[in-house]
């Protein structure tokens, strides 16, 4: 019986080494930007115990940028884009889950197309096309080109297909219409799934950069990674302890967010990879 376990104990061995050394390379850049952080800048090329800790970084870097707004940005930014995408991808699942047209298979070969086209491809067009709609420069230009999720819609649409016809048929004999029908059987039947999506594009969205930087030009319509390279660009060096500070701060949000609602996260990806 030991013989039989044995090669199963070795590889469970190596995946939690593996495990452990992945964790400790993915904390590492982290430890070493809150040690910097909260320190003075001349410790931030080296550890020592007896340094004094500060929120003087922070209290630089946010002075040195309008963090408020670019924060106000960040958080319009993710919100428009998220309710765009929840609206537009539980009608189109809904549509390919549960209606049979003409060229169905079709259309919906086009949408998994999307998730093999990288968005930077799409960069110079989707500029042209915000131009023609005299959008540069808001917030809106940087939303739209993101309105639709192709991984949304997959997603969604598998969820939906697993729901039973028989609550579709039973809803629709007491009255309801299509609307109603997907509002009151399918969304509420499809919650882990919509947290564990809104939980991806608020943290893609947020920590978004090329597209932002390309279609914004002021501090009005900036997120707030955009508004980070302001700690780069000056003319006498980098002060890493400033842009650790700035840095922390950016992902604060998210970073707290995870650990409020970890067990939910965690559950509404196991709910969503079992349907």
């Amino acid at each position: 019986m030991s013989r039989h376990y044995e090669p199963r104990g070795i590889a469970l061995g190596v995946e939690t080494v593996a495990a452990w050394a992945l964790g400790i390379l993915w904390i590492l850049p982290l430890i070493y930007a809150v040690w910097t952080a909260f320190h003075p800048s001349e410790y931030s090329a080296r550890f020592s115990l007896m340094a004094p800790l500060t929120l003087e970084n922070f209290r630089r870097a946010w002075d040195a940028a309008p963090f408020a707004r670019y924060f106000l940005n960040s958080f319009m930014l993710v919100t428009l884009v998220l309710s765009m995408q929840l609206v537009l991808c539980t009608l189109a699942a809904y549509a390919f889950a549960r209606y049979e047209f003409r060229g169905k298979d079709t259309v919906f070969l086009l949408v998994l197309i999307q998730l093999m086209i990288m968005p930077d491809v799409l960069l110079v067009e989707n500029y042209r096309t915000m131009g023609k709609l005299g959008l540069l420069d808001s917030i809106p230009a940087i939303a739209l080109p993101y309105a639709a999720s192709a991984f949304g819609i997959f997603l969604l649409r598998q969820t939906f297909k697993s729901v039973p016809r028989e609550l579709d048929e039973a809803a629709r004999v007491e009255g309801a219409g299509p609307l109603t029908v997907l509002w009151r059987v399918y969304v509420p039947l499809a919650k882990p799934v919509y947290l564990a999506y809104g939980l991806v594009s608020v943290s893609y969205h947020w920590n978004n950069f090329l597209w932002p930087l390309i279609v914004t030009n002021s501090v009005t319509s900036r997120p707030v990674t955009v508004g980070l390279q302001v700690f780069s660009s000056g003319d006498q060096g980098i002060d890493w302890s400033i842009i650790t500070a700035a840095t922390l701060m950016t992902s604060a949000p998210l970073l707290l967010a995870f650990l409020l609602f970890q067990r939910q996260f965690v559950q509404s990806f196991m709910r969503a990879g079992i349907r």
